[in-house]
């Protein structure tokens, strides 16, 4: 399904955008070096529970991948852990690589946004490199997220942009669209040929997701059945906004609070 909201809906949507950027924002600031994942996806139920907003993953069962419900409010993804990281007993320490992944309904629209960090704020060449070339990648679709412009262009725009910085792309997961459900179609691919796909239209929600492993294009599922990992145990960076289509141009939903 491919879903075109209507302005009212839209409005909903920054709703939803702004407190998913404030909770990513707030949990950013709160994660430091001890702090267990487990505290931080209690810290996030929290937080949702007092917006009066709804989890979109606590009872998420979908098909294709995952085994049962995922369970918890947050993705926690460490080091080498990138996608549908499942929070787990791990006290945090100083230089991991934290990566945040949250998505929740208010009034019956999603959003969804990742974030990536290093945990003590210490510079690290490396996963500076990582998170600056998913967020390069990420801006870069924004930017081609226009009325008019295919999906293959934003795919093609982030894959330009990853493969420049000298990471190989995996197909596998990627972006997606989103509005009364988190994942929706048209899937946004991490790589693709521009001017192929569905035409971008005013409404239309999408949630552009790049991310990279540092030398491998492979995952491998880890025992808990839901986080996805590098291959090598390398270090992994993602980064996520949910973008309106507009005919302004395209508006970011979940940037933090400024």
């Amino acid at each position: 399904m491919i879903e075109i909201l209507k302005p009212a809906r839209l409005a909903q949507a920054r709703e939803s955008g702004a407190l998913v950027g404030h909770i990513l924002q707030t949990l950013k600031e709160r994660s430091k070096a001890g702090t267990n994942l487990l505290e931080i996806d209690a810290w996030t139920k929290a937080m949702i529970e007092e917006a009066g907003a709804e989890s979109c993953y606590v009872d998420y069962v979908p098909s294709g991948f995952g085994r049962g419900p995922f369970a918890h409010y947050i993705c926690t993804g460490v080091n080498d852990a990138v996608l549908h990281a499942r929070p787990h007993d791990y006290a945090l320490r100083d230089g991991d690589l934290l990566t945040l992944d949250l998505a929740l309904l208010t009034g019956g629209v999603a959003a969804d946004a990742a974030i990536s960090f290093v945990v003590g704020g210490q510079p690290d060449p490396a996963c500076d490199a990582l998170i600056g070339a998913t967020e390069r990648a990420l801006a870069a679709a924004i930017d081609a997220a226009v009325v008019g412009a295919k999906v293959g262009d934003l795919s093609y725009a982030i894959g330009t942009v990853l493969e420049a910085a000298g990471y190989r792309v995996n197909l596998q997961y990627g972006g997606h669209g989103i509005g009364s459900t988190m994942h929706q179609d048209p899937h946004v691919a991490n790589h693709g040929r521009p001017g192929r796909g569905f035409t971008l239209r005013p409404g239309l929600m999408l949630a552009l997701e790049p991310w990279v492993m540092a030398d491998t294009a492979e995952l491998v599922t880890d025992t808990d059945g839901w986080t996805l990992k590098s291959a090598t145990g390398c270090l992994t960076a993602h980064s996520e906004h949910t973008v309106a289509i507009t005919d302004d141009g395209p508006e970011i939903l979940t940037l933090p609070p400024r």
